[in-house]
């Protein structure tokens, strides 16, 4: 195949996207001026919410997935698209199988994302998931595998395995762990990204667009109030806490938690939970309209993750759960209220993907940096070129 053809033709920036959820990741790359081809799901609701908005999808089990017929949808043929993203779930990195133990990314899901980019042949690709992977020990626990002498034995981490099974297919690679609020994003949600280029060009990881500390708003965090201060008394579709929860939140003060309780009744409302150990600061936990959102989660009603509005005693509605999440206004959601909820708060935020786009495209257009023949103020300088680590460690792979 001349993939050097679809190298060189700067018109070509289509995207087939798997694992594609509620499509935050994918507004994000289209924002940064991309084009998806087509979306992924298993999840009925999750496609159904693909359809309603426009998009081109292919439902079903990825597992029984022909790359040949996710190709075929796109028109385009081996090596011609320019991007494949996704995010396998990562529940099967810690429940991989008997014969392979416990996070083992071979017996997981993540091995079909490996068969279809080995068979899509794209220019570049995308895989976000759960920052614990780029830690999490791969450890064997059937007997012939494992050293008894060492039944905890340890085989390297389940990262050496998908760098790995990338570095078979001939792909460079960069990776690191990035929190969208440095994005422009109203929440806190570090995620573990891994960029990979077939062509073994220069990317790199976005670097931070916004700060804790700015001399111009427009360059710090954003706030929660910032993304649904609007919606106070509009909120539309909405969970609701029990009748028990809801009567000790109206105690609890904006940014607020279990601890802003009166004692004499913070033992009843946590229960068992009193004494256990951890901060358990999701229990009874009001949000602060003043700070981004913690990490949205899949329902805002759960005991140790509850989201109740800073001002409203009412959990985040499913709207106020979209903005945060950066969704246009009038993307459509699927499904039932608790569908939408698990939709929308397992998705990657617009904002961070908007920077994943720019960052891929920058190297692609070899606009990503200025070319010198020496800095000036050396140190300075050094520091700047590392202001990547704010958003999470970043790792070269040849």
């Amino acid at each position: 195949m001349n993939l050097l053809h679809f190298k060189n033709d700067s018109s070509n920036r289509n995207v087939i996207s798997i694992f594609s959820g509620a499509m935050g990741l994918d507004i994000g790359l289209k924002k940064a001026g991309l084009h998806i081809a087509v979306g992924q799901d298993i999840d009925p609701s999750c496609v159904a919410t693909m359809q309603a908005n426009g998009c081109k999808v292919l439902g079903g089990d990825i597992r029984k997935i022909d790359p040949a017929n996710l190709l075929e949808q796109t028109g385009m043929t081996q090596g011609e698209p320019f991007l494949v993203c996704g995010g396998p779930p990562c529940q099967p990195f810690s429940t991989a199988g008997k014969r392979l133990g416990i996070n083992d990314p071979r017996g997981s899901l993540f091995m079909d994302f490996i068969r279809m980019l080995d068979y899509i042949r794209p220019r570049f690709f995308i895989m976000e998931n759960v920052k614990g992977i780029k830690s999490a020990p791969l450890k064997h626990t059937s007997l012939a595998e494992r050293n008894m002498s060492d039944p905890e034995q340890q085989l390297g981490t389940v990262l050496d395995v998908i760098l790995s099974e990338f570095d078979k297919l001939g792909y460079k690679t960069v990776y690191g762990v990035l929190d969208a609020v440095n994005y422009g994003v109203p929440q806190f949600r570090e995620r573990f990204v891994l960029l990979g280029s077939r062509e073994h060009e220069d990317i790199f990881l976005p670097l931070p667009t916004h700060f804790q500390m700015h001399q111009e708003s427009a360059y710090r965090w954003r706030t929660l109030q910032d993304a649904i201060k609007d919606l106070e008394y509009d909120c539309g579709e909405c969970a609701a806490f029990s009748k028990s929860r809801l009567d000790y939140l109206r105690t609890v003060p904006e940014g607020g938690n279990w601890r802003s309780l009166p004692d004499k009744i913070c033992r009843e409302a946590m229960g068992g939970a009193y004494k256990s150990g951890g901060g358990k600061v999701g229990f009874y936990r009001r949000l602060s309209y003043s700070q981004p959102s913690p990490t949205l989660v899949t329902s805002p009603v759960q005991k140790a993750t509850m989201m109740c509005h800073p001002t409203q005693n009412r959990p985040l509605s499913i709207r106020e759960y979209a903005r945060i999440q950066q969704f246009p206004d009038n993307w459509i959601f699927t499904g039932t209220t608790a569908a939408k909820y698990r939709q929308i708060g397992n998705a990657v935020p617009v904002g961070l993907a908007l920077s994943l786009g720019k960052a891929i495209l920058s190297v692609a257009d070899q606009t990503a940096e200025i070319h010198t023949k020496r800095f000036r103020g050396t140190d300075i300088h050094q520091k700047l070129k590392q202001a990547i680590e704010i958003g999470g460690s970043c790792y070269a792979h040849k």
